[in-house]
């Protein structure tokens, strides 16, 4: 049976400074990534994780900033890896997409932080690498997004347009349980 590598995205402490990103949109995000990551865990399934180092000095996500460090309850244990990126998608600037391939792995679970930026970029890209993509819908979140005008487009607007922008196209957006569910009778 193929196995599928849950890849959890930019689940950082910087993102936990709302004064710096603004209002949020899924509070449970965090809570759901974990029971998904217990889950894989438990069933012995690849981990994988991605963080952004970013390269702007002042930002909350570079690596001489403690929001650079993968929240606590989501951080890796031994033996999962992680791939530093420093644009949106965990494939560009890594060696991801071999890594998988190399593994034999061609379905993938993407959950994290952000909806519209990171889980987005790299799951169009996984998407048009050829791997079968699943996103856990209800385990990622995103902020407030300003258009030129001023207009601000809440986040769980901005969270819903993303994934439904996705789904079907690239991957299939499906809530954790339904997941956890799928993979149980799998």
């Amino acid at each position: 049976m193929s196995q599928t590598a849950l890849i959890l995205i930019d689940w950082q402490q910087g993102f936990d400074d709302l004064d710096y990103w603004g209002n949020r949109n899924n509070p449970d995000a965090e809570r759901n990534g974990e029971k998904l990551l217990t889950h894989w865990r438990k069933a012995g399934q690849p981990v994988i994780h991605v963080k952004h180092d970013s390269t702007e000095p002042q930002s909350r996500l570079h690596p001489d900033h403690q929001g650079n460090a993968i929240k606590q309850a989501l951080a890796p244990i031994e033996g999962e890896p992680v791939y530093g990126k420093n644009v949106n998608s965990a494939f560009i600037g890594t060696s991801l997409e071999a890594d998988l391939r190399a593994q034999g792995i061609s379905r993938l679970v993407l959950c994290g932080i952000t909806t519209d930026h990171c889980v987005n970029t790299s799951t169009r890209m996984a998407g048009n690498l050829g791997f079968e993509v699943t996103i856990a819908s209800d385990a990622c979140a995103t902020f407030d997004r300003s258009l030129p005008d001023g207009r601000v487009v809440p986040a769980e607007l901005v969270h819903d347009v993303a994934l439904s922008s996705l789904n079907g196209e690239f991957a299939a957006v499906k809530t954790v349980e339904q997941i956890i569910g799928s993979a149980s009778q799998g």
